[in-house]
């Protein structure tokens, strides 16, 4: 730190000034009360104490101040602060208090970024130990049902391995989901670019929860009738996974004799806006912010009831991110909900269809 140490001159300059002009002022009314007029010894006073003044106050500043400060730079680089020991150390009181000043703000700052992440860090995994612990609870009561004697009887045994099965499924189901958003998240999730037909991809979705639908009486539709392909390109196994999940949440969530209507827009040259609109529960304002947050449930009796792993809208957010593309919520409680995104859209249809792995 000593080598990297800038002085500053500033405050011994000050000092010396005053003091010599008022030494001087004293010393030319004094002798003009003795009756003694010498210019030329005035101004040679005032240069002589002005170097002299400067001299003592410039060494005691070093002693006194200098260390102090080189004391206060060493306590924030032994915070282990890269960018202290990139400039030069300035004695400056002025900058001085506003470089700590600002150092104190970013870590401030720092520290109630850590208490955020710190008690995100202790609800996620509050919320991952109730997502396992419900289906091991399960497996684990219908498994010790049998043991105490239940297996003898054929009819038990077929239904308690059939719910254990089930319960099993939904633990695979829950680590999958953590697998795939952990690989999103860390960008170790390659994407199998292809041109394809989104009209026909949003079609197949629909046939796939047509039954699930059709239990609350939820139309499938789209807004218009699309005759022609929309083709865009983006890996279409994951774009089926957004679609479905979206479509799922607004089943889920949807009123009965509800709709759930797909729409598909050009944006700006390259770029379609794919939107899933519902006319369900909607979401109140102050829960968007958090909707993308893993495990994150709005109505959390409600959402556990229905199912699910509680990452579906994590994933399609780091889905979507993943194609360098942008996601969007719009909702009004009580009156439905709309999400969407944008994809990139190939103009031509391709002769021949070759997919691109990337990362």
């Amino acid at each position: 730190m000593a080598e990297n140490f800038k002085k500053s001159y500033r405050f011994a300059y000050l000092s010396s000034l005053y003091i010599t002009i008022i030494l001087t002022l004293v010393l030319s009314v004094f002798l003009y009360t003795q009756s003694i007029v010498n210019p030329i010894f005035i101004v040679g006073f005032s240069l002589v104490c002005y170097a002299i003044c400067f001299l003592i106050v410039q060494y005691r500043v070093e002693k006194f101040i200098y260390r102090r400060v080189r004391k206060i730079y060493d306590d924030i680089e032994m915070l282990d602060v890269d960018n202290i020991g990139d400039t030069p150390v300035t004695t400056d009181m002025r900058t001085l208090i506003k470089e700590v000043e600002k150092f104190a703000q970013q870590r401030k700052t720092e520290i109630e970024t850590l208490k955020i992440r710190e008690d995100y860090r202790k609800e996620f995994m509050g919320n991952v130990s109730h997502e396992l612990k419900t289906p091991l609870f399960t497996v684990q009561g219908y498994i010790l049902t049998l043991l105490d004697g239940a297996m003898h009887d054929p009819a038990i045994l077929d239904k308690y391995l059939n719910r254990a099965n089930k319960g099993v499924e939904r633990l695979i189901y829950i680590v999958n989901d953590l697998d795939m958003i952990t690989k999103l998240e860390v960008g170790d999730l390659n994407l199998n670019y292809t041109n394809f037909d989104i009209v026909e991809l949003v079609q197949s979705v629909f046939d796939l929860f047509e039954m699930k639908a059709s239990k609350k009486n939820i139309a499938l539709t789209f807004d218009m009738n699309y005759s022609e392909p929309i083709i865009v390109h983006a890996d279409r196994e994951r774009i089926q996974q957004v679609l479905s999940n979206l479509i799922v949440n607004s089943i889920k969530y949807g009123k009965e004799d509800g709709t759930t209507e797909v729409s598909i827009e050009d944006l700006i040259r390259n770029k379609t806006i794919v939107r899933v609109t519902d006319n369900g529960e909607g979401i109140a304002q102050a829960h968007i912010p958090r909707l993308f947050e893993r495990f994150y449930r709005v109505d959390k009796s409600g959402s556990r009831r229905e199912g699910g792993s509680g990452l579906g809208l994590a994933i399609v957010k780091h889905i979507i991110e993943a194609h360098h593309e942008r996601i969007y919520v719009e909702s009004d409680y009580r009156v439905g909900s709309e999400f969407s995104f944008t994809l990139e859209k190939v103009k031509k249809f391709p002769v021949v269809d070759v997919g691109t792995k990337t990362t």
